[in-house]
């Protein structure tokens, strides 16, 4: 059974329609690339898939459950997470608070116990910290975790988002245009990170990217989507020399 499934995937904005069909398989531990002129529809996929958009019509399935209706929060508690084309940080808090929030879909307590100071409540705020600073060490992160983010370069900043979708132990990462903004040192070490977290954890990852020095380093296989319909699919050399995808990126000229 892949661990995500998405059959038939529609998605109407008032007379705009975003998807048409789209339809994609991701087996565990697999790396795979969602790519396609601006505009194409890539994002919108991910705001079904990670319930930030519910679908006009189609099936979205995860770890075996259909997750069409289900909250963000839901679908994190089942083991997906994710990082925006956008950094999505909160900057007046520190980054160990970023991360330690990242958590909070599994804090083991409720609001009595919050109030109350209970034991449960110290034993589970503990774990949730020894868990953000565990994932600051891995990411390279620990020097920086008493200071916001928004004083952080660029760079540090795609890190410390990372590492807060990582908290949550997932078992699917999406990554929406991780290299976004990135000049050719970063995005280098941007690859190298991606490919020890892949190999490293076993993790399933799929990603959103316009550079394609990223792509074609890391993924598996492609996928191409262009207004809103997959018009082409399979290894990352097959795609690039598909000539749908070069008349999608490069114009009709072009062939």
């Amino acid at each position: 059974m892949p661990l995500l499934e998405i059959s038939g995937l529609t998605q109407r904005f008032g007379g705009l329609q975003a998807l048409t069909d789209f339809s994609c398989r991701l087996e565990e531990g697999e790396l795979v690339g969602l790519i396609g002129p601006n505009g194409a529809g890539k994002t919108t996929v991910f705001n079904i898939v990670s319930g930030f958009y519910k679908p006009s019509a189609g099936q979205v399935v995860f770890a075996g459950r259909e997750t069409n209706g289900l909250k963000p929060h839901r679908i994190t508690a089942l083991g997906m997470a994710r990082t925006f084309q956008n950094i999505r940080l909160w900057h007046d808090m520190t980054v160990l608070d970023n991360v330690r929030l990242a958590r909070s879909a599994w804090l083991g307590y409720g609001l009595w116990s919050a109030v109350l100071r209970t034991p449960g409540y110290f034993r589970a705020e503990k774990a949730i910290e020894k868990r953000a600073r565990d994932v600051l060490e891995m990411m390279a992160l620990t020097h920086y975790a008493d200071e916001f983010p928004k004083n952080l370069p660029y760079g540090l900043q795609r890190r410390v988002e990372l590492a807060r979708a990582l908290a949550g132990n997932p078992r699917l990462l999406l990554l929406d245009e991780p290299a976004a903004g990135l000049n050719s040192a970063d995005a280098d070490d941007l690859i190298r990170l991606i490919r020890w977290l892949h190999d490293e954890f076993k993790l399933t990852i799929w990603m959103i990217e316009h550079q394609m020095k990223v792509v074609m380093s890391l993924c598996q296989r492609l996928t191409v989507i262009d207004f809103g319909r997959v018009i082409a699919s399979g290894l990352p050399q097959e795609v690039r020399n598909s000539p749908e995808v070069i008349k999608a990126y490069l114009g009709d000229d072009t062939l």
